[in-house]
Order: C-alpha cells, then sequence, then structure tokens
C-alpha cells in the first residue's frame, strides 16, 4: 500500500486506534496505530482495558519469569 493510500478492510470488523483514540470500522489508520481485529463495537472500545489485563497476567505468570 502506498504511503497516501487510505487503509481498508472489511466492514463489521472493528479497530482500536491508538492514534487517535477512536474506535474504528474498515480499518481507517495504518497496522501500527490500532489494535484489533474485534467482532464488535463494544469489544473494541475495550482495547485498552484487556490489553493492561493481559499484560498483568503475561506478569504474573510464573511460566515467564526471567530470574530464576
Amino acid at each position: 500500500m502506498a504511503r497516501n493510500e487510505k487503509a481498508t478492510g472489511a466492514a463489521g470488523t472493528w479497530y482500536y486506534c491508538l492514534k487517535h483514540h477512536t474506535v474504528e470500522e474498515g480499518p481507517e489508520c495504518s497496522a501500527r496505530n490500532r489494535l484489533g481485529p474485534y467482532a464488535s463495537r463494544e469489544s473494541a472500545g475495550k482495547a485498552l482495558e484487556v490489553a493492561a489485563e493481559r499484560d498483568e497476567a503475561w506478569e504474573t505468570d510464573p511460566r515467564w519469569r526471567d530470574d530464576r
């Protein structure tokens, strides 16, 4: 995709844009600035919350400890 082309995707596929802090259908922004795809607008809207929960789970998972 050329730099000035708009990213396109399937209708009904939702993303969370990290650059604009918005939920978008499509996607509208480049892949480096978004999380997803998500099945619904609501789940995309919770993307940062889900990412934080997953980070916490990963940090406390004993299988990923480097200090053994």
